[in-house]
């Protein structure tokens, strides 16, 4: 893996008065060049041929101050940032590179710990961690940190036979368990979920046949995918930004998810949805977009608390040599407000260890209450960038 020591050698080729801010081009690109822009950070996006125009063409910074990305790198595909004469020129342009999910939808795990020389902005080889299939994921993190989470009846990557899966189905349902979520990566694109949900043990079969049948999940991929319970509850997503020179946890803002089918699906009456079902029609949840919400004060306490255990974790983990480095900067606890005995719980499903993609969090209100105006994740990113540089601590940031 690139090391520390391979950071600060190329940081003292840098001129930090001059640093341009990388993105790939898309996730959460644009705003993380718009707040970069705003603290006075030339920008760049490397974008794959055909996907390039909404940042080269209609958010390209222009002479009237309007735009926010100040240049693009094309390449063919996203994977060939990792060729030397991309390269070379990101390090020429003194860049720094905000990871986002793209980052690793797109490249192999391995090539990014070790052939990617160009520093990043917060800790290249937690994201993996996100994929159920790796040791010491998000759920052994989860689970080790205290934070509650769904019940897992088969963990990712584990394979499992009928008979053995059709126990532990009945087990769950006739001790009055609740409905089954199944995470399974789509055929096509491997780096989303094609979930569906069992609320019997036959619904497992029933429906996991037909998704393969119809090519939208791969038979290999359905028989190692987590099964976990659902929780009824309303989701929410809490987005954070762990400050590594204040050693402070900040809450960004709160959204949710908007997932299609479903959500159109919803908006039709009882009787639609039913003559729907009826004929066979399977809502899909694929997230294609994000809403901002809020939640009520009396839940901002659990959240602060369940943030800062994910962050006391990871520093263990770090101090264990599990990683080399725990948490910088952006991350997101994502999951439900849910109702045991009365009591509200924050259930956590899914953890992202970077950069979340939810622009709108800025329009909600927890940055008003820190520094008196939203701030996005682009912004308090530079912020903390800007302020390493002043500091002389820029490498602590940078992995």
């Amino acid at each position: 893996m690139i090391t520390q020591k391979d950071i600060s050698q190329i940081l003292k080729k840098y001129d930090t008065s001059a640093l341009t801010i990388g993105v790939l081009g898309g996730h959460s690109g644009l705003d993380v060049c718009e707040g970069a822009k705003r603290l006075g950070f030339r920008t760049l996006a490397v974008c794959q041929k055909g996907r390039d125009k909404t940042y080269s063409k209609y958010f390209k910074s222009r002479k009237d101050g309007s735009g926010c990305v100040d240049e693009v790198i094309l390449v063919d595909k996203f994977s060939d940032m990792l060729k030397a004469d991309v390269q070379k020129k990101l390090l020429a342009k003194n860049t720094i590179f905000i990871h986002n999910r793209y980052f690793w939808v797109y490249f192999d795990f391995k090539d990014i710990e070790n052939k990617f020389k160009v520093p990043i902005y917060g800790c290249r080889e937690l994201v993996k961690l996100e994929e159920r299939d790796q040791p010491n994921n998000q759920y052994e993190l989860l689970e080790k940190a205290g934070i509650r989470m769904p019940k897992i009846l088969r963990e990712g990557g584990k394979k499992l036979d009928k008979a053995t899966l059709i126990k532990i189905f009945e087990k769950h349902f006739v001790n009055g368990g609740g409905p089954l979520l199944v995470k399974v990566n789509e055929a096509i694109r491997g780096y989303e979920r094609a979930f569906f949900l069992v609320v019997k043990p036959q619904d497992y079969f029933i429906k996991g046949d037909e998704m393969v049948e119809k090519g939208l999940v791969n038979r290999d991929d359905l028989d190692r995918a987590t099964i976990e319970e659902f929780v009824l509850g309303a989701q929410i997503n809490f987005n954070y930004f762990y400050s590594n020179l204040n050693e402070e946890l900040e809450l960004m803002g709160t959204d949710t998810r908007r997932q299609t089918s479903l959500d159109g699906f919803l908006r039709l009456d009882a009787h639609t949805q039913s003559a729907l079902l009826a004929s066979g029609y399977k809502p899909t949840m694929i997230e294609t977009g994000h809403i901002a919400c809020t939640t009520k004060e009396s839940i901002l306490e659990k959240a602060f608390e369940a943030g800062e255990k994910f962050i006391t974790q990871l520093k263990k983990e770090e101090k264990a040599k599990r990683i080399t480095r725990a948490m910088i900067g952006p991350f997101a606890l994502q999951g439900a407000i849910a109702s045991f005995a009365g009591k509200e719980e924050f259930v956590v499903f899914d953890v992202s260890m970077r950069i979340p993609g939810s622009p709108g969090t800025r329009f909600t209100p927890a940055t008003y209450y820190k520094y008196g105006r939203g701030i996005s994740y682009g912004e308090r990113i530079a912020m903390e960038i800007k302020s390493a540089i002043e500091k002389n601590r820029l490498a602590e940031l940078l992995t």
